[in-house]
């Protein structure tokens, strides 16, 4: 069943169209990729989804229901979560005040605790820096904290945007790792990534982008076999 659906999106920078007619759907329990050079438009789509940016043309679907024009605080609540780019936590608030913002949509108190108690079991070290700042953690440690403050919401669906970029090879392995998890535990993925390699190996299927509009689509082990895709992206 589609989770997420794009129809015909164009997305504009002022005069610049950064995202050309793009349509792609997401199926619920699937890891969907997207891969793509830098300026393709993959950023552009997922700010565009979780209400950051605004259509100019298209429309967006999440369950069915037409979320185009809908406020991106009110796209958590329905279930949609947010990884962006840069993991962008609070590096003044500790790890602990940043997870609880992720929970903002949340009034049981119980749930959220019981929220906590799952983030730190997935991601010991964010537990034994719960009273750290932010801004101390590492590239990967924050980046795990963005991840987890997205999970306190309890989505159906988590967008991320490049979740290995600027990471050590020995954080990508484990960044990915928790990803699989996260989809093993019931959550629908949709995964931006210019590690192209990494992102079809865990994906169910993959889109790439070229400057704002899709020119390949399929199973992600296909795509990986696809001599186009190899020279551009896999480095083969």
């Amino acid at each position: 069943m589609e989770i997420l659906k794009v129809n015909n999106l164009v997305v504009n920078y002022g005069m610049i169209k950064a995202v050309k007619g793009a349509s792609f759907f997401v199926n619920q329990g699937e890891i969907v990729a997207l891969i793509g050079a830098n300026g393709a438009g993959k950023t552009s789509i997922l700010h565009t989804i979780t209400g950051l940016l605004s259509a100019k043309d298209g429309n967006i679907e999440f369950e069915g229901r037409d979320i185009t024009k809908t406020k991106a605080h009110d796209i958590v609540k329905l279930g949609m979560a947010h990884v962006p780019e840069g993991r962008r936590v609070f590096g003044d608030l500790t790890v602990l005040e940043n997870l609880k913002l992720g929970a903002y949509i949340r009034n049981d108190k119980a749930g959220i605790e019981d929220g906590l108690d799952k983030i730190y079991k997935r991601f010991p070290r964010l537990a034994e820096r719960k009273s750290q700042l932010a801004g101390t953690l590492s590239g990967g440690e924050q980046q795990m904290l963005a991840m987890g403050r997205a999970l306190m919401s309890n989505p159906k669906v988590i967008v991320m945007d490049e979740p290995s970029m600027g990471l050590s090879p020995l954080y990508v392995n484990e960044i990915f790792d928790i990803i699989r998890e996260i989809h093993e535990s019931g959550t629908t993925v949709l995964l931006v990534e210019q590690n192209a390699k990494k992102a079809l190996g865990i994906a169910d299927r993959a889109y790439v982008l070229e400057t704002g509009n899709i020119v390949l689509e399929g199973d992600a082990k296909t795509l990986m076999n696809d001599d186009s895709v190899k020279k551009a992206y896999l480095g083969e």
